[in-house]
């Protein structure tokens, strides 16, 4: 079994990825393979609401790094999506990327176990977090949680370090991570199937 988390911060190795690499030392410890996939600070499109990408799948814009991100979740059974706070909400890098990436390859992303963290100063952590978690709750994706909110809180990695509490959400956080993939093995083994699907029904409030 195999987590990917996702670094949406400017910086390769400040706050944020300090809170995922707490969280990947948990998944380790109980067998489960992780990476790292750091967005980096080159530019990322925002969707242009298109429609390029119905049938492919694919983004139609090749020129950043969503088409590896799309290609990227289908070898992995968990996503966790890491992100600095930036006026109360999850970084602009972030969020173009998880914009196209659930709109193209969000197929790819039903019933895997997700979930969201957040790295601040000091406010704004609960609306950020708030927001990345709607983008598994529309996608059929299991949301993992911890023992409170999860966020860290510092302006270095030494900082963050020293927020103690904050550091074991992200510890719980791998473990029922951990818990939950491995739940859903024992029930593939079983014999449980996924859930039955419904054909998607629209309704438009204005006609």
């Amino acid at each position: 079994m195999k987590v990917l988390l996702i670094n949406g911060s400017p910086k390769a190795k400040g706050c944020t990825y300090t809170a995922l690499c707490e969280i990947a030392g948990e998944l380790e410890k109980e067998n489960i393979e992780t990476e790292i996939f750091q967005l980096g600070k080159d530019p990322i499109r925002g969707c242009t609401a298109c429609g390029g990408c119905y049938t492919s799948g694919r983004c139609i814009f090749n020129d950043d790094v969503v088409n590896v991100g799309i290609e990227k979740v289908k070898e992995f059974d968990g996503i966790i999506v890491g992100s600095p706070v930036h006026y109360a909400a999850a970084s602009g890098a972030v969020t173009s990327f998880l914009d196209r990436l659930f709109y193209a390859g969000g197929r790819s992303l039903a019933y895997k176990p997700g979930a969201a963290i957040v790295s601040c100063r000091r406010g704004g952590a609960t609306s950020a977090f708030e927001q990345l978690n709607k983008y598994f709750t529309i996608s059929n994706m299991p949301l993992v949680s911890s023992q409170y909110w999860n966020m860290v809180h510092g302006n270095t990695p030494d900082e963050v370090r020293q927020d103690l509490e904050g550091m074991q959400v992200m510890r719980v956080l791998g473990r029922n991570m951990a818990w939950l993939l491995k739940s859903i093995q024992a029930g593939k083994e079983a014999g449980i199937e996924l859930p039955e699907q419904e054909e998607r029904a629209r309704t438009n409030f204005i006609r």
